[in-house]
């Protein structure tokens, strides 16, 4: 897929737990579980806007896009 997600990458630069995360954002550690490992179809603004108050950062810091390599 190339939409990678480095929300993994992020959390480990601002030293956040993955629970302490996903309650300060108001989601269930499992659903954060699952944009950490990219398996996530979609991912509400709101979340992102979450995600990117509570990490001080921008969305481009989370979501990268990568072409495919043909």
């Amino acid at each position: 897929m190339p939409i990678i997600v480095n929300l993994d990458v992020m959390m480990a630069k601002r030293k956040i737990s993955s629970n302490d995360l996903a309650e300060k954002i108001d989601i269930t550690p499992a659903n954060l579980s699952v944009l950490k490992t990219g398996k996530a179809k979609a991912v509400r603004f709101s979340t992102l806007e979450k995600l990117c108050e509570v990490l001080n950062c921008q969305p481009g810091d989370i979501l990268e896009y990568r072409p495919d390599e043909e």
